[in-house]
């Protein structure tokens, strides 16, 4: 029978494995929420500017933190229209995020502990008209 304590005998049992960390990718950093549409399937709707800027694809999983309540969900992206700002909270979402809110978007990925040690996240700051204003960890 194995046991936890077992698996520390032998430090060579990890190398079998790969371990993966999770570890923010992008973030769209304080941006304001344009609508809040209860009546729809779900997601964000966020401009592709937008999107593109943050290293953030249609449909990916993020999470979303709301500065003004406390609120955190999950859900998943969807383009918005071009050049506008648009930053749209879809579905049962607008039960906690509401127009006018200040949000923080956030996307991660699955990296080896190689991968990580090189990964930069792509934060992208946002004005209350969801303007970039500033572009962190970016060499200029």
């Amino acid at each position: 029978m194995l046991y936890n304590d077992d698996l520390f005998l032998d430090p060579d049992i990890f190398k079998k494995y790969t371990m993966l960390i999770k570890l923010l990718k992008g973030k769209l950093h304080r941006g304001t929420v344009t609508d809040s549409q209860l009546e729809y399937p779900g997601s964000i709707a966020i401009d592709p500017v937008l999107l593109d800027a943050a290293g953030m694809l249609p449909y990916e999983k993020v999470l979303i933190a709301d500065v003004d309540n406390g609120n955190r969900l999950e859900t998943y992206t969807v383009l918005g229209k071009p050049n506008s700002g648009e930053i749209s909270i879809l579905g049962a979402a607008a039960h906690r995020i509401k127009k006018g809110d200040t949000i923080i978007i956030m996307a991660f990925a699955l990296c080896t502990p190689q991968e990580a040690a090189d990964l930069v996240p792509k934060v992208v700051v946002l004005d209350k008209s969801n303007n970039i204003v500033d572009l962190p960890n970016r060499k200029s």
